[in-house]
C-alpha cells in the first residue's frame, strides 16, 4: 500500500528505539514513529531530536507517539495534532524499556540535557 496523505498503515516500526541515536551511547526521552515509513526517532525534548530531523530529511509529515498509552499524531506541515487510522503494530516501544531510555545509556544528569 502506498502512503496516503503521509500515512501508510502497513509500515511497521523500524525498531524498539531511536533508529538514529548512537547504539552505544545514544539515549532519548520519548519516541516518535513516522506514520509513512515506520522510522522511529527521538522527540524534540531529546538531545538529538531525530524525529524532526527525519521529517526535514525525507519530508514524511506525520509522526505518532511511540510511547505506551499514547496514540496522538503530529503533522509537521501544519504544526498541529493530526488524526489518522491505526498504524501497524507494535504501537509503542517495549513495556520493559524505561523512559528515558534505553537502559544503561541515560546519564545521571539527563534532565539538564533536555531541549
Amino acid at each position: 500500500m502506498s502512503a496516503v496523505n503521509g500515512i501508510d498503515v502497513e509500515a511497521t516500526p523500524s525498531g524498539p528505539g531511536c533508529a538514529d541515536c548512537d547504539p552505544n551511547t545514544g539515549w532519548w526521552l520519548h519516541l516518535r514513529r513516522c506514520a509513512e515509513c515506520g522510522h522511529v526517532g527521538c522527540c524534540d525534548d531529546s538531545p538529538n531530536q531525530h524525529a524532526t530531523k527525519h521529517f526535514h530529511a525525507v519530508g514524511h509529515p506525520i509522526m505518532q507517539s511511540f510511547e505506551p498509552g499514547e496514540s496522538w499524531m503530529w503533522d509537521y506541515r501544519t504544526d498541529a495534532f493530526a488524526e489518522g487510522p491505526a498504524l501497524a503494530p507494535p504501537v509503542h516501544h517495549p513495556l520493559d524499556q524505561p523512559t528515558p531510555g534505553p537502559e544503561g545509556h541515560v546519564p545521571p544528569n539527563w534532565e539538564q540535557l533536555l531541549n
